[in-house]
């Protein structure tokens, strides 16, 4: 039994331009973020609070939460990494944080230059302060299904780090397969092992196509009663440091499969193809998702 409606999480804005080597202004950021608002997504991620040193793209993400309009429905949450964003966030008066972790030693040394047990205590202490001043917080963790460095990622690590983050205050866990290693059994065998941990509805997936996955991961998931997915326009993205991580799965391609299958998502393919057509214009690209090509060629 597949689930009868999906929440499309939209992070094209965050997770699929930070990485951009093009400069994106804040205006055209924000007339990208009002254009994805006009989508009927419930969750759309803005920026993150990040040292402008190692992520330039990101360094002007409270300029753009401050000019953006929001929608009553929709939660625009920022990433923070550590309390100095956090403090950010709060003179931001952003309403939803996102943190990340990552059961991969060498992963977590790459990307924050700290441990798991001191990321751990980070978070415990990002997480005290957010939520004395009514802060939701959604957590990300990295390299699930796999890690450029260490390979193979031990599934009952990352279960017993999902269900520290749901513990100490996180609504809900995105797992990330960072890196698109993931296949379908080995997807289900994730979320097998997380969901001895934590409810199913506390868990999200989040999973690149580098491989050409994507699709068949988010379908197996969903088989295992998933309902909650990460997406980005246009299939933007990557991580600075993971090698080898690809594009995120597009928006366009998982709205077009999960229309085909009769299962509501809520959010306006057309609309989102305008959101797409925009920021690709932007970053002077030629190419669009395959499925947005087709819809688009279809149209003309």
């Amino acid at each position: 039994m597949l689930p009868k409606h999906i929440s499309i999480n939209e992070v094209g804005a965050r997770d699929g331009l930070q990485n951009e080597k093009i400069n994106i202004s804040a205006e055209e950021k924000v007339k990208f973020i009002n254009l994805l608002s006009l989508c009927n997504y419930k969750y759309i991620e803005v920026g993150s609070f990040v040292s402008a040193k190692w992520v330039p793209q990101m360094k002007n993400s409270d300029v753009v939460y401050k000019n953006i309009i929001k929608n009553k429905e929709t939660i625009y949450p920022l990433l923070v990494p550590n309390t100095i964003g956090l403090k950010n966030a709060l003179e931001s008066d952003v309403k939803t944080i996102c943190v990340f972790a990552t059961a991969s030693e060498s992963f977590s040394k790459k990307n924050t230059n700290t441990s798991i047990e001191q990321t751990k205590k980070n978070i415990k202490e990002i997480l005290k302060i957010a939520i004395k001043n009514n802060i939701k917080i959604r957590a990300y963790m990295s390299c699930v299904l796999g890690c450029p460095y260490e390979g193979k990622v031990s599934y009952k690590k990352t279960a017993n780090l999902a269900n520290f983050l749901i513990d100490e205050g996180c609504y809900e866990v995105s797992l990330g397969d960072t890196v698109g290693y993931g296949t379908p059994l080995e997807t289900q065998k994730l979320i097998n092992e997380v969901s001895n941990k934590i409810n199913f509805s506390k868990i999200a997936m989040h999973l690149h196509d580098t491989y050409g996955q994507a699709l068949a991961n988010i379908y197996a998931s969903m088989q295992m009663g998933i309902s909650s997915f990460d997406t980005s326009v246009g299939g933007l993205g990557g991580c600075p440091y993971a090698k080898g991580a690809s594009g995120n799965v597009a928006t366009e391609d998982v709205i077009y499969m999960l229309n085909g299958m009769g299962v509501d998502c809520g959010v306006d393919l057309q609309k989102v193809l305008v959101a797409s057509k925009f920021i690709y214009k932007i970053l002077n690209r030629n190419i669009v998702s395959k499925t947005a090509s087709a819809i688009l060629s279809k149209q003309t």
